[in-house]
């Protein structure tokens, strides 16, 4: 015996601006709430009524370091005053004229010099700080004195760093990648349903990280000095990420006039 087949239905749904928004229940007959039931508006209130789209963007993005200081340091032991300065100062100068003949500006270059006696003999030391914003320059001119100089002279390894503005431009850069992101979203929405996106009515950055070089813990646990100057500078690295919520107006489709 054959069972017959219950005839198909068709269920139709139109998507209209919502009264009282916000309101889960609505009442019927009797008193009840119905949950997840809403009264639709009036036909006149629903045309003018604001339809929006709710999406989140979110961004990571990351800087290398704009800046290196590099620390020379000479220092000298002598009985006589006199020699120790000499020896000291001879180096220095031929440190300092280097440096300039690289192109570096003074203002980049930072000297002290501590000169103190030792028992029965005089110690002199002095410093060169030096601020790079070119690294290939950098370390070229290390490369340099290294060979010029003897092992007195102690050159350290480049520490690496970011200036205030770079982080500054690097927060900036990742909320506005964020938004844009989420205005993106928002379009292909629109487009996917046949409406036109219009203007954002509410932009709220939610969420923001920073964090600084490598993830992996093995690159992490390794000694500075190890590092290669490639390595030191990824190490370095600062990485931000946004993410932010954005509420955009929705237009219908504007229907084109057509020209007699």
């Amino acid at each position: 015996m054959s069972l017959q087949q219950a005839p198909q239905s068709r269920v139709f749904v139109e998507l209209v601006p919502w009264a009282g928004r916000g309101q889960e229940n609505s009442l019927v007959s009797g008193g009840d709430t119905l949950p997840g039931f809403r009264r639709p508006l009036p036909a006149a209130q629903a045309q003018n009524a604001t339809r929006e789209v709710h999406v989140s963007g979110t961004a990571e993005v990351s800087v290398s370091p704009d800046r290196a200081q590099v620390t020379v340091r000479i220092n000298s032991t002598k009985e006589a005053a006199a020699e120790v300065k000499k020896s000291v100062c001879r180096r220095l100068d031929y440190i300092t004229q280097s440096l300039q003949l690289q192109g570096l500006q003074a203002e980049n270059v930072t000297v002290t010099k501590d000169f103190r006696r030792v028992e029965n003999a005089y110690h002199m030391e002095a410093e060169v700080c030096i601020t790079f914003t070119e690294f290939g320059k950098m370390q070229n001119i290390c490369n340099f004195l290294v060979e010029k100089l003897d092992s007195s002279v102690i050159i350290s390894q480049p520490q690496f760093y970011h200036t205030p503005g770079s982080i500054e431009n690097l927060r900036r850069q990742a909320c506005l990648v964020a938004v844009e992101n989420a205005r993106r979203k928002a379009q292909e929405v629109c487009n996917l349903v046949g409406q036109t996106l219009g203007k954002p009515l509410l932009i709220k950055e939610e969420e923001t990280k920073e964090w600084e070089g490598q993830t992996d813990d093995h690159q992490a646990s390794r000694l500075l000095s190890s590092l290669t100057v490639q390595q030191k500078i990824k190490s370095a690295t600062i990485h931000a990420s946004s993410k932010v919520f954005v509420n955009f107006e929705v237009k219908g489709k504007e229907k084109k006039k057509k020209h007699l």
